[in-house]
């Protein structure tokens, strides 16, 4: 079977990266550019600091910022009139997951209208052209969404999210620049970090993980490790590394997929507005147990990447066991929660019936039923 990479064509990293984007908004001729943000990254100047670039330059924009933390089908239908409305040829996505995946599902419906009821995108869509042209700028070091094939849209209606999967809807440009994660607050940044060491981790131990995309997985671990508990201090240094960490970690679990971490992680979302990151970081050790004899000497590797002295003289047992417990004591040293307050027992049937349908849990090592996502459930119920 041949292994696929789609990554995106051009990237922009480091301090100052964003002053790139007039000119390759000329360089492309775009004629006026469809800014696609959250409301709060408006009223904090945070998306300024890229359309003040724009006025500079003399290039017409329209802001577009009817996102919700975990955008729903209204939100990308909304986007997509407004989009139509103000008549642009282009896309400027600047956020964290939620407006990354908006401005995905936006321009993929422009250039492929017959899904514009939005939940046909669900799962692989069979689109035929590439989305509209896009420049990804992230405000958060965890999501990727800008090096993805990937978006997650949520459906108030049904309570459930679904996971789009989509090779059209990669951006053209990411532009990862630290300065503007500089604002993100402590509890935000350890959200989004700990996202990162899951899409890490679960890429690498996922089946369809291989040596390229391990070689991904491995150093943003081991990136993760040395810069999350700095970024959540706000140091400057550690704020890059986060930003390239959570990249690096994109390009590998993008063309792998995930596993059921991020399924559970979905539902908790969906029916509790639970945000991802904390989700996810809740979930993840435990998975990691729930999946530990299915993963070869995969273990050993991680807790070495993670920082764990001398793995190579552990047995087996010890190296996993090493290897969980060094991501439990970074996940509580950022401080996220061990539990989750809204769980209850009489949720679990429909909790674990929508994990079983989400896209990432076939991708998952060690497979899991329903009455096995319910035992998960358990683990993080107060």
């Amino acid at each position: 079977m041949a292994n696929r990479i789609i990554l995106n064509p051009v990237s922009y990293h480091g301090k100052g990266a964003i002053r790139e984007i007039p000119a390759i908004a000329k360089s492309k001729g775009f004629s006026h550019i469809f800014v696609c943000s959250d409301p709060d990254l408006v009223r904090f100047g945070v998306t300024g600091k890229v359309t003040d670039l724009l006025d500079e330059a003399g290039i017409p924009y329209t802001v577009y910022s009817g996102i919700k933390p975990n955008p729903t089908v209204d939100n990308v239908r909304d986007g997509v009139a407004a989009f139509r409305a103000c008549g642009a040829d282009a896309i400027v996505a600047i956020g964290g997951g939620s407006s990354m995946d908006t401005a995905k599902a936006i321009g993929v419906i422009i250039t492929n209208p017959e899904f514009e009821d939005v939940r046909s995108l669900e799962g692989v869509a069979p689109t035929k052209n590439h989305a509209v042209p896009t420049i990804a700028v992230p405000t958060t070091a965890g999501t990727a969404a800008e090096v993805t094939i990937n978006y997650v849209i949520t459906d108030p209606e049904k309570e459930r999210k679904f996971v789009c999967v989509d090779e059209h809807d990669i951006p053209e440009v990411a532009i990862v620049d630290p300065e503007m994660m500089s604002s993100m607050p402590r509890g935000l940044t350890a959200a989004t970090g700990m996202d990162a060491l899951t899409h890490a981790i679960e890429g690498y131990t996922t089946k369809a993980a291989w040596e390229m995309t391990d070689m991904f997985h491995l150093e943003a671990i081991r990136l993760i490790a040395r810069h999350l508990r700095g970024a959540v201090e706000n140091r400057p240094e550690d704020r890059e590394g986060m930003a390239l960490a959570q990249y690096v970690a994109g390009m590998g679990f993008s063309n792998v997929g995930l596993g059921i971490a991020h399924s559970i992680a979905h539902t908790l979302g969906a029916h509790y507005d639970t945000p991802h990151g904390v989700a996810c970081a809740m979930m993840l050790p435990i998975v990691m147990e729930y999946n530990e004899d299915y993963t070869g000497e995969k273990y050993r590797e991680i807790a070495r990447a993670m920082g764990v002295a001398n793995v190579d003289a552990m047995t087996e047992a010890e190296y996993r066991r090493a290897a969980v417990e060094a991501v439990r004591a970074l996940s509580r040293d950022v401080g996220i929660p061990e539990k989750n307050e809204k769980i209850r027992e009489e949720d679990l049937d429909v909790l674990a019936a929508d994990a079983y349908a989400d896209a990432c849990r076939p991708g998952n090592p060690r497979e899991a039923g329903v009455e096995d996502l319910k035992a998960l459930y358990r683990k993080i119920m107060a």
